[in-house]
Formats: structure tokens, C-alpha cells, sequence
């Protein structure tokens, strides 16, 4: 057994065999780290399940913040679960929503259940195996009132290369309401080129995209996470300020002709051409034991 087994709760997944660990964040009582294959995937605060800690997620919550009225309940689909951060924020700050949460290994989902249970009475259903196929199963129920389908799917620090592509995003495309959103989580770095190409496959798809991040990595100067939010209908323009206001700073919204400017030449990335996301170097989101 490792140092980091014997000190923290933890789990070998049995599809992927990679470690997961929960550790405990040493500075914030109550919150805790959800770590697999050395990288940090989630951060869960449980006693206060709508404050969000990284970056992106931070992000991605914004936007959930603007879909229709303050509080007003939604209906989410999640593909990747980690720690269920987002869903517990949606409950927390939307209660009464109705959610589906699509993870692939099972064992996790028991692990994070066991170590970090959510509230009993979320509305939520978990929906066991691959997120593109379980996509293309979904109740007919569904189709035409998701209000946020969020694509947050690693394996370790990598997207897989089939949840990347045109044909993926034209399975989630019919789930959207007429305010319905999809946020992509997207982790690239220097040359941009992943994420480039993301933002020409969602355009292919969607009538409106615009992505967020902090403005050094859309610049392509260091790794990080670039989320992108797309949808049939406008993004209201009031979006733009606000998810700048919100932060975290420094950061930057693209959209209209600097999003097609920064997707430039990129091409749309299908079954036939996808690849997986770049590889971090260890540094960037690997934790040591």
C-alpha cells in the first residue's frame, strides 16, 4: 500500500486501474480534493456546496447562474461526474432541479458516494457507462428541455478522442430547450490548436459559441482550461459583461468575429480525425505523493 493509500481514502478504478484519492483541503475546513491518476479532477466543498473552487468550474458555474431566473430550478444533464461538484451546485443554488449525472466507472461513483455523499434530496439520477453512448440512449423525454448539458470528460488528464468530435456534439445538440446551453470544459496549452479546432467542431453544430478563460491561456501562453458555451439560440449579450464580472480575473470573453479569428483556419474535428487532448506536463495538474 502507498503513502497516499494508507493516509487517504482511495480506490483502484477497474476499467481505467487508475488511483483515486480524496484528500482534505488543508485550507478550506470542509472541502476536500477528488485526485485520479495524480490529477486533481474535482474540489468539494461540502458544507457549502455552492461555493466552487477551480477556475474553470467557477466558470462553468457563472453560466448556470444565468440560465433563466435567480434559484429558478433547471433540468441538467452532466457527462463526467468527478465529485459531483457542479450538480451540487445546481442543487444548492437551484433546488429542485432535475439532474443526470453520465460516469463511466462505476466504482467512482460508489467511492464519492461512500466518502463524500450528496444531499438525498437532489433530484438526481446516475447514469452508468460511456457518456456518448449512454448520450444516445436518453429518454425522447428529454429531448427539448435541457437547460445545460456540461461535457466535462477526462480520462486521468486527457479527453477521449471520441467525446471530442462533430458526431458527438450533434448527439447532445437535441437535448437543448430553446435557453438550453452546452459547457465544454476544453484543457489545451501553447498553439492552442485542441482547442481551436473544439471551437470550430461546436460551431459546425450550434448557432452561437463563445468561450471564457483567463486571458494567458487563450493567449496560448501556459496550459490551462478554456470553457466554451454553445447554443441554437443568441447567447443574451448581457452574458459577455456579466461572465466577465464574475471572474476569475484576469479573464476574457470570445465571441462573434474574435472567436471566428481565433478559430481561424482550424478544421472540424470528426470520427475519422479526432484525437484526444494534449497531455499536461506533470507539473501543470499533477500532485505528487
Amino acid at each position: 500500500m502507498s503513502r497516499v493509500e494508507a493516509q487517504h481514502p482511495s480506490v483502484t478504478l477497474k476499467l481505467s486501474g487508475h488511483l483515486a484519492v480524496i484528500e482534505p483541503d488543508r485550507f478550506t475546513p470542509g472541502s476536500f480534493n477528488l485526485i485520479v491518476d495524480g490529477t486533481p479532477q474535482s474540489h468539494v466543498n461540502v458544507d457549502h456546496p455552492d461555493e466552487l473552487f477551480f477556475e474553470y468550474v467557477q466558470r462553468i458555474g457563472h453560466v448556470i447562474d444565468l440560465i433563466g431566473e435567480i434559484g429558478e430550478p433547471i433540468t441538467a444533464v452532466h457527462l463526467g461526474a468527478g465529485a459531483l461538484t457542479l450538480p451540487r451546485y445546481v442543487e444548492a443554488t437551484r433546488p429542485g432541479s432535475r439532474q443526470q449525472v453520465v460516469e463511466l466507472e462505476s466504482d467512482l461513483i460508489d467511492f464519492v458516494r461512500a466518502e463524500l455523499p450528496w444531499d438525498k434530496r437532489a433530484q438526481l439520477r446516475v447514469r452508468h457507462g460511456d457518456a456518448r453512448e449512454v448520450l444516445g440512449k436518453l429518454p425522447a423525454g428529454l429531448h427539448g428541455s435541457v437547460d445545460l448539458v456540461v461535457v466535462d470528460i477526462f480520462s486521468g488528464a486527457r479527453s477521449p478522442a471520441h467525446v471530442t468530435s462533430r458526431e458527438f456534439y450533434e448527439l447532445a445538440a437535441p437535448l437543448l430547450s430553446p435557453r438550453g446551453v452546452v459547457a465544454v470544459n476544453v484543457a489545451d496549452g501553447p498553439g492552442l490548436a485542441f482547442a481551436r479546432a473544439q471551437a470550430a467542431t461546436l460551431s459546425a453544430v450550434f448557432d452561437h459559441v463563445l468561450g471564457l478563460a483567463e486571458t494567458q491561456v487563450l493567449k496560448g501562453r501556459r496550459f490551462g482550461n478554456i470553457v466554451f458555451v454553445a447554443a441554437h439560440t443568441p447567447i443574451d449579450l448581457s452574458w459577455v459583461s456579466r461572465l466577465l464580472a464574475g471572474g476569475p480575473h484576469p479573464s476574457k470573453v470570445v465571441e462573434g468575429a474574435e472567436l471566428r479569428q481565433f478559430m481561424a483556419s482550424a478544421l472540424v474535428t470528426t470520427d475519422a480525425t479526432a484525437t484526444p487532448s494534449p497531455l499536461p506536463g506533470r507539473t501543470v495538474f499533477q500532485i505528487g505523493n
